[in-house]
């Protein structure tokens, strides 16, 4: 699908995995985490972390929202300050289980998305469909520690233009991951979220629950996306693995021409 990409919008980077995606005439909010810095997020089963970083936006600076895409509820995705201020009647794409939560919070027209399911958004001459693909939080046979989570592909199109982006939520690389190069192919941009985030004393053995900076590189050595997008790496206590140790392991594979960073409140041209 690279070929078909245009420059015809952008992904700004808010900070933690929150990105604002706008292409054409759509514009998607992903795992919205507006904590202040000194401010701690609360992470389940007695887990809190404290947030190191200041985000890039307020929910009140944001533009109009065609839906806020949301890979699991975690207090670092979905926090307390966007369940306040975030509009009641904006779409969050989610897992069942985040879903039937915030429909009791009062987001209406939450849509909980199975493995392989989409939901179709349109505005003008642009469509988008996002497909909820495998993720897997917690390692193999401990699946009660940790919410589930779901990585999305975002396929825009519009007449004479196309793009596909692939946001991997806070996933473990497994073998399932594969079936997303193979149902896929093609994607334009793999946002990856790093931070190798263990859980310290608090889950048994100090679990490591996201990507560090090898197996984020050996997903995209894998999915081979036109450019990669770092993000989820610095910004909490309970992240142990940074960018360089991304950055070293995708130029160990070579692909480090790849990869683009982005400061939060900077953006990536589409």
């Amino acid at each position: 699908m690279a070929e078909h990409a245009s420059t015809n919008g952008s992904v700004r980077f808010i900070g933690t995995a929150t990105t604002l995606i706008t292409w054409r005439d759509l514009t998607v909010l992903t795992d919205p985490n507006f904590l202040h810095r000194g401010q701690y997020a609360y992470l389940g089963k007695g887990l809190v972390s404290r947030r190191r970083t200041e985000p890039a936006l307020a929910p009140e600076d944001l533009p109009h929202l065609d839906a806020v895409v949301l890979s699991h509820l975690h207090g670092d995705h979905f926090d307390r300050i966007a369940r306040r201020r975030l509009h009641r009647e904006v779409p969050v794409l989610t897992t069942p289980k985040a879903a039937t939560r915030l429909h009791q919070w009062g987001f209406s027209r939450s849509v909980g998305l199975r493995t392989w399911r989409h939901h179709t958004l349109a505005a003008a001459d642009t469509t988008l469909r996002v497909t909820a693909v495998p993720g897997r939080h917690a390692p193999r046979g401990l699946p009660w520690l940790l919410p589930p989570v779901m990585g999305t592909v975002l396929d825009f199109s519009a007449p004479g233009a196309a793009l596909r982006v692939y946001v991997t939520g806070d996933t473990l690389l497994f073998p399932g991951l594969a079936e997303i190069r193979d149902r896929f192919p093609g994607i334009d941009l793999m946002v990856v979220h790093l931070g190798g985030t263990t859980g310290g004393t608090t889950l048994p053995g100090g679990l490591v629950v996201t990507m560090d900076g090898r197996a984020g590189a050996r997903l995209a050595d894998l999915l081979r996306p036109g450019r990669v997008l770092p993000v989820h790496y610095d910004d909490y206590t309970v992240f142990r693995s940074g960018l360089a140790d991304f950055l070293a392991a995708m130029r160990e594979r070579g692909l480090g021409a790849d990869v683009t960073v982005v400061a939060p409140g900077e953006s990536l041209a589409l």
